[in-house]
């Protein structure tokens, strides 16, 4: 990113708001810098004397509709070696991605994926590489990566390789975000010291982008790259670019968009149902217009901070450094605790610190000596940061980590045991791409927090000021969403602990029968208890989003992961769960793998082709969507006749309010705002990690 110089311009906001968004700047600057740069690329075992399979192309294809995203990555691969070679790609695993399909072209060659159990597809894979045939695997690395393997690659041979995935999208206020995940963290060390790693492509890296939205459009970012080219209908939410990458595959690219203001809250419901099928399935996002106050009182902070020795040398010194500046933003009549982890745990503060001027000095003082060492100890980390809380001030824990617990308790279910005891929200901000996602989710889901990822390639203000709006806002609590007037069963997140300003959250669901549903969002504000309600049409057929099963797969899936981690489900049944689903709707699981054959293989290995019959249904809606952009808005979308949109013009809304804008609404475009709010810090913490 390159720096500029603007001058700082004053906000609309209370002294109260300015000193709390100064204080999560801080943090989310200070936990940037400890982002790891390995890459994503083809690996060859160390000391192995050959050389790395060469990338000679990579192309992203990049297609956002409504409520979830496509990406389709195609590499030109070349074996440089003078014989056959096993090749290994590795690449980040993106939060809940589901890999729906894997090709590969070498030479006149074609072979193709299907997801099988485990093991079987282990066995397929080693004989028919033992009889010298071309043969492919995908296996996800639980949450850090996909691997993609290919064996019998010929001397100065090239095959193309190319993978899909798919991922819901939520709107967090006005602001869309994509994440092109490349970059990883040294969570892996058994692995580092095994691979050898290449991440340079021969030529440039490219991303085509088509983005279709329901809603309108304001303005598009990507930082720190210009499209070669780009088209822009943002009044009929479209929006085409091509943009050029640098040569390396270590860097995340990231997307941003924002809706035109005074965006509507609504319900969208978008369905699937083939033709004659008892039971479709269904894609409920909720985005709530609620006008949910400020909080004015004094509050508390409890600042969490892995500081393992990954975190050696300049890093520590840059987190020091932010610590440092973020104590010298509090008031007087805030309290701060600051707790380190490694081995073990330390309160730094030995209870809680009034932020007066004179203590603030003497502990930035004190945390300029912080050292780092040891592994990681979370729980030590959690549990000291969780003593000694006061019931009568509000207080929220800021976790800043990659959750890869490696000493100490480790189990997740002795976490959820723990925070069940506290009122507290935890905010976690989880480091790098290959960060423990599940136990992070697991830790801010039981607390009614949220967790949010962090990229180098980021707009600090793109989190900094969601997290402000959150912390600093009121929020519903126990919020539930129920459904009457047609049987619907396999929910996934209809039941939250919390919902803060301007967050969005997605339901999926099966359904069966048709007709008109009642939806009702109940939830408590303050003591108070509300209802929130809307009428809409669950269909007969609805062929223009099959991805949805995937999607609500994966969701399910992720379920059952919790209900393990937590103990409330057997590990067995766990296992069973996540397999069947994967085969299924043929997804890359921890129980599943896709084997990649050509057609005449899979019948002698008695294969069925489940996926290719999937992945014809998707591309035929895919094409038909290229050129039909539905909008949702608080009814289920049945095409576009004139009949439907009266319909749609005189139905009640769900929501009285607008979505709250990023910016509180002020008149301050929030990606400008970047460089008013965090100023040279800010740049510092992101040049110095660049260096």
């Amino acid at each position: 990113m390159k720096t500029r110089n603007e001058t700082k311009q004053r906000m609309g906001m209370t002294t109260k708001e300015k000193n709390i968004k100064n204080l999560i700047v801080g943090v989310f600057a200070l936990c940037l810098m400890s982002v790891s740069s390995f890459a994503a690329g083809t690996l060859t075992p160390l000391n192995s004397g050959l050389k790395p399979v060469e990338i000679e192309s990579h192309h992203v294809k990049l297609t956002i509709n409504n409520g979830f995203a496509i990406t389709e990555v195609t590499q030109r691969f070349f074996n440089q070696n003078p014989s056959i070679v096993e090749a290994v790609y590795s690449f980040p695993l993106p939060v809940s991605a589901s890999l729906s399909e894997v090709v590969i072209h070498i030479g006149e060659r074609v072979i193709n994926g299907e997801v099988v159990g485990k093991n079987e597809a282990k066995k397929v894979y080693s004989e028919e590489k033992k009889n010298g045939n071309n043969v492919g695997m995908a296996e996800k690395n639980k949450y850090k990566n996909f691997t993609f393997t290919i064996a019998n690659i010929k001397p100065k041979e090239s095959l193309i390789i190319k993978f899909v995935y798919y991922q819901p999208l939520k709107l967090n206020g006005d602001i869309g975000r994509y994440a092109y995940p490349l970059e990883e963290g040294h969570t892996d060390e058994l692995a580092k010291n095994f691979w050898e790693r290449n991440d340079k492509v021969a030529s440039n890296i490219t991303v085509d982008i088509n983005l279709k939205s329901g809603w309108p459009l304001s303005s598009i970012r990507v930082p720190g790259v210009i499209p070669l080219k780009e088209e822009k209908k943002l009044d009929s939410g479209e929006y085409k670019a091509s943009y050029e990458l640098s040569t390396s595959l270590n860097k995340d690219f990231v997307l941003y968009y924002r809706l035109k203001a005074d965006m509507p809250g609504r319900l969208e419901v978008i369905p699937y149902r083939k033709p004659g099928s008892k039971e479709g399935t269904f894609m409920m996002i909720v985005t709530p217009g609620l006008d949910l106050k400020p909080i004015k009182n004094g509050a508390d902070y409890v600042f969490i901070l892995d500081v393992s020795g990954s975190m050696r040398g300049e890093k520590i010194r840059t987190l020091c450094d932010g610590i440092s500046r973020v104590l010298g933003k509090m008031k007087a009549e805030d309290r701060f605790k600051i707790v380190t982890f490694e081995s073990s745990a330390c309160n730094l503060t030995r209870g809680w610190i009034n932020a007066s001027s004179k203590n603030v000095n003497r502990w930035i003082e004190k945390v300029k000596k912080i050292k780092t060492g040891g592994s990681t100890n979370l729980y030590a980390g959690m549990s000291e940061g969780l003593s000694d809380l006061d019931a009568d001030r509000t207080t929220s824990l800021v976790l800043v980590t990659d959750a890869v617990t490696n000493t100490g308790v480790v189990k997740p279910r002795k976490f959820y045991k723990m925070l069940k005891k506290y009122d507290i929200r935890v905010f976690g901000l989880i480091i790098g791409n290959s960060g423990n996602w599940p136990l992070m989710r697991l830790i801010c889901d039981v607390s009614g927090g949220f967790y949010a990822g962090v990229s180098n390639s980021d707009d600090i203000i793109g989190q900094v000021m969601l997290a402000k709006q959150k912390i600093t806002h009121e929020s519903l609590h126990n919020a539930e969403i129920k459904i009457r007037g047609i049987k619907t069963y396999d929910l996934t997140g209809a039941t939250l602990k919390k919902i803060y300003c301007g967050q969005q959250f997605v339901v999926f669901g099966r359904y069966s029968g048709e007709g008109k549903a009642k939806i009702t969002l109940e939830a408590s504000l303050s003591g108070v208890d509300k209802v929130y309600s809307k009428t809409v049409e669950f269909p007969q057929t609805d062929i223009l989003n099959p991805e949805l099963e995937r999607l609500w797969a994966i969701e399910r899936i992720k379920m059952f992961e919790d209900l393990e981690n937590i103990g409330m489900m057997p590990l067995t049944e766990t296992q069973s769960a996540i397999k069947d689903l994967g085969i299924r709707c043929q997804l890359v699981t921890d129980e599943t793998s896709m084997i990649i054959l050509d057609d005449e293989t899979f019948k002698k290995h008695g294969i069925m082709r489940k996926n290719k019959a999937r992945l014809s249904a998707e591309h035929k809606a895919q094409s038909k969507r290229l050129n039909k952009n539905r909008r949702f808005q608080n009814y289920v979308a049945q095409g576009s006749s004139a009949k439907q949109d009266t319909k749609r013009k005189r139905n009640k809304k769900m929501f009285k309010g607008n979505i709250p804008n990023l910016s509180g609404g002020g008149a301050i475009d929030p990606f400008t705002a970047f460089l008013m709010i965090v100023g040279s810090f800010g740049l510092f913490v992101l040049n110095r990690k660049r260096k």
